[in-house]
């Protein structure tokens, strides 16, 4: 055995018990943290394949970003769990039920696929030489897919606009900014100038 095979096995391990964790894991931070486990062995079997784009992709987004988000989400919210496993014996067995269907439909899948011996034979573009993985898939993407990559961006952008569009509410009792007003403000409504005497303290309609 290689090293090359001793760090896929290493690395496909420890993911395949991290992922089993996070399921099984009664606390929900420590279910957080196995999950960002199994990222970085996933990122590593992505850097044992040639894929460093997607090896940096996955610990800059997925780690970085949306596994310490919901860290943060877990950590803040005082959930009560043992209010969630009410009523829990009362739904099981529609749970089993559809867990049973799922499992079946997964082994059925499983089962019928088979790999095309004619994708090996497909032809590919060749990556040019002196260029890194990176770089070939940019100029793929920025060029051949940029269309796709451009749609891509606004579906985003149209998912972002609406969820500010759903959560942006007039609400009584709340202070919000109003720019134009703030903009609109004279030196003489936003200040005045009064004139104290010595040692007379301050008058009470200024307090």
């Amino acid at each position: 055995m290689n090293a090359a095979a001793a760090f896929f096995y290493l690395f496909a391990g420890v993911t395949v018990a991290s992922a089993f964790m996070v399921v099984t894991s009664r606390n929900p931070v420590h279910s957080v943290l196995f999950l960002i486990l199994a990222f970085v062995n996933a990122a590593g079997l992505f850097m044992l394949l040639g894929a460093e784009f997607l090896a940096m992709l996955l610990v800059v987004v997925y780690v970085g970003a949306v596994a310490v988000l919901f860290l943060f989400v877990v950590m803040m919210l005082d959930v009560d769990f043992a209010e969630f496993r009410q009523g829990f014996l009362n739904y099981l067995p529609i749970g089993a039920l559809i867990g049973f269907i799922f499992a079946v439909e997964l082994l059925l899948v499983v089962g019928a696929w088979v790999i095309d011996p004619q994708i090996v034979k497909a032809p590919v573009a060749a990556i040019p030489a002196g260029i890194s993985n990176t770089e070939a898939l940019g100029r793929v993407l920025y060029t051949q897919y940029v269309y796709y990559f451009q749609a891509a961006g606004l579906v985003l952008l149209v998912a972002m606009i609406g969820a500010i569009v759903l959560t942006l509410r007039d609400r009584a009792g709340i202070k919000r900014q109003h720019v134009p007003t703030q903009n609109a403000r004279t030196k003489d409504a936003a200040m005045a100038v009064k004139q104290v005497p010595s040692r007379a303290g301050v008058p009470e309609e200024m307090a």
